[in-house]
């Protein structure tokens, strides 16, 4: 299925059937929320290391530059951009844990090493984890999105059945390839603040923690993460206390939130590209009832969909 000749083993544990996670910063990682959440995991569950991979092969150095470090203050030594995997049992379960910057080059090959991962442990089930900027506001849940190819993972998991067609990231050449293998796959998205986008989201990693562990079937090592998840909304409070106009505008938000308006996607509900990391969209004032509700994950994700279509013009 995969080879392995790109990785660098570091430990050798006998794993049963585990569920890989992977999270990639960069494009797929809005407020860091992606990346945060595979961490914390890493942490939480004390997981001890596994692999690595090459970063020679699949990484545009000069986009995502290596790191000088001092060691005592004075030995000099250079940290590569590399993706890393870990290994952990929570309540009887494995995981492998895959964390690292999206690679640059060479996907099909990359992908054929994180097969040879799965084919080596006999993986029962490939999820990733992603984030995207959108008008939601901070202090209401978060949206999550979840969406596989495999019709038993959209049952069992309540997930949306993926249509998307378009350009895609290096999480849509690996479901594919997963596809292809036959190994299931699903993708968890978070929405996070478009008007925060540049300030860290504790509050969607715990959301996107929670969810993957409900899939894992595992409890979700989020009782640190509290505080900052407290920290988090007080900072954003603090901030738009500041901005009359900020503040008028998450109002508005968090109006249509608790009451349940709608979004119009014939007219008004639109999307703007800022940047290649994030999504703002328009939400309409009708409340017509032919309109998609605010927290319909289906509706957010055909409007997540159209903007990654419109990539392919750029």
């Amino acid at each position: 299925m995969g080879g392995t000749e790109h990785i660098r083993w570091i430990s050798e544990p006998n794993l049963v059937k585990p569920t890989v996670v992977a999270a990639f910063t960069g494009w797929n990682d809005a407020a860091d929320a992606a990346s945060s959440a595979l961490q914390n995991l890493v942490q939480g569950w004390g997981a001890t290391a596994l692999a690595e991979i090459d970063p020679e092969l699949f990484t545009d150095f000069a986009t995502i530059r290596p790191h000088v470090k001092l060691s005592d203050g004075r030995v000099r030594r250079i940290v590569w951009p590399t993706i890393g995997l870990w290994h952990a049992r929570s309540a009887g379960t494995d995981v492998i844990l895959v964390l690292g910057p999206e690679p640059s080059l060479r996907w099909r090959l990359f992908s054929d090493q994180l097969l040879g991962v799965f084919e080596k442990y006999d993986a029962k089930m490939f999820l990733t984890l992603g984030a995207l900027l959108a008008d939601v506001p901070h202090s209401r849940p978060v949206q999550l999105i979840g969406t596989a190819t495999d019709e038993s993972l959209v049952n069992r998991y309540s997930l949306q059945r993926s249509r998307y067609e378009g350009p895609t990231g290096i999480v849509g050449v690996l479901h594919d390839a997963c596809g292809k293998a036959s190994v299931p796959s699903a993708s968890l998205w978070a929405a996070v603040p478009a008007y925060a986008g540049q300030i860290s989201s504790p509050k969607a990693a715990v959301a996107l923690m929670q969810r993957a562990c409900d899939i894992v079937g595992t409890p979700a090592p989020v009782g640190h993460m509290m505080d900052s998840v407290a920290a988090y909304e007080s900072q954003l409070d603090s901030m738009i206390e500041d901005d009359d106009d900020l503040q008028a505008y998450v109002g508005r938000l968090e109006t249509m939130s608790d009451s349940g308006m709608s979004i119009d996607d014939d007219d008004d509900f639109d999307i703007d590209e800022e940047d290649d990391t994030q999504l703002q969209f328009d939400f309409a004032t009708d409340t017509g009832d032919d309109a998609a509700d605010l927290g319909d994950a289906e509706t957010l994700m055909e409007e997540v969909e159209q903007f990654l279509r419109d990539q392919d013009g750029r």
